[in-house]
């Protein structure tokens, strides 16, 4: 079975490892808190459930918030958390455009 992304649902390790999967970050976390469910889990990260389903059905990313709020309440590092849901950048690059004023704005040449 694939969902959405193109992931198979069925296999456990190899190729899966290497995509993104939040649903093994989440299950992780309710494995680790030894937490009942989904909704469990919202309360524990002071987020509406609905947040949770949607990082599920991979409508909603996991934002930098909610994965700093992760590691608050799990004790597992940031970077254990990407690797759970398959991130495996090194480097975050911001677009140097973030940095530059613009135009008309006081200290423009």
């Amino acid at each position: 079975m694939t969902n959405q992304v193109g992931i198979d649902m069925n296999e456990q390790d190899g190729d899966d490892l290497l995509q993104y999967n939040p649903n093994r970050l989440l299950d992780t976390l309710i494995e680790n808190l030894r937490l009942k469910n989904d909704a469990a889990l919202s309360r524990a990260l002071e987020v509406a459930p609905p947040v949770i389903s949607k990082i599920r059905h991979h409508r909603l990313p996991v934002g930098a918030s909610l994965l700093i709020r992760m590691h608050e309440v799990s004790d597992l590092s940031i970077r254990d958390l990407r690797y759970l849901m398959g991130d495996r950048r090194n480097k975050f690059r911001i677009s140097d455009k973030q940095f530059k004023p613009k135009e008309g704005e006081p200290g423009q040449g």
